[in-house]
């Protein structure tokens, strides 16, 4: 008889590199919240970008998310999308659990993220600077890694190398 793989596998360096590669790639994500009036999970594509060695998004007063998060900062975030062949679920993912928290504006954090997110996200310059748009950090509490069939890990934010520096919206 042989042996099967636990679920879940001792995180290692390949794990965290992935993870690190999600990250790096992610453009935007499928962000799941607390809806404010029901408490029941609204999911919606935003997008993101690394910025200082965090995770940052951009979003609008007028989005049913940003007041979801206004109301309760916890969320999840799902970043990976899949190949262009094959089975979807063969390709890696990443599933955050986090914690907005709100870039006050205006201030020196404000700006140095705005620079940063219009030289990564040109298109948003119409609107990035809007009354109603404001950046939000996704602080990662913890993670897993989906990294394709029988590949499965928990990853702490120290493993996501977040604190290093990693930057670049």
């Amino acid at each position: 008889m042989t042996e099967r793989a636990p679920p879940l596998r001792e995180t290692d360096d390949s794990a965290r590199a992935t993870a690190a590669s999600l990250l790096a790639g992610a453009r935007h994500g499928a962000l799941a919240v607390l809806h404010p009036e029901t408490g029941w999970p609204h999911v919606t594509r935003v997008a993101v970008g690394l910025h200082a060695g965090g995770l940052v998004t951009l979003i609008s007063d007028l989005a049913l998310h940003t007041r979801a998060l206004r109301a309760d900062p916890r969320a999840g975030l799902l970043i990976g999308e899949p190949g262009a062949r094959g089975d979807p679920l063969t390709h890696p993912r990443l599933s955050l659990t986090v914690r907005a928290e709100f870039v006050p504006r205006p201030s020196p954090e404000d700006a140095a993220i705005r620079a940063d997110w219009i030289a990564g996200h040109p298109k948003t310059r119409l609107y990035a600077g809007f009354a109603d748009f404001h950046f939000v950090r996704l602080v990662i509490l913890s993670a897993a890694l989906n990294a394709g069939f029988g590949r499965a890990y928990i990853l702490t934010p120290s493993d996501l190398n977040l604190a290093r520096g990693v930057a670049g919206v």
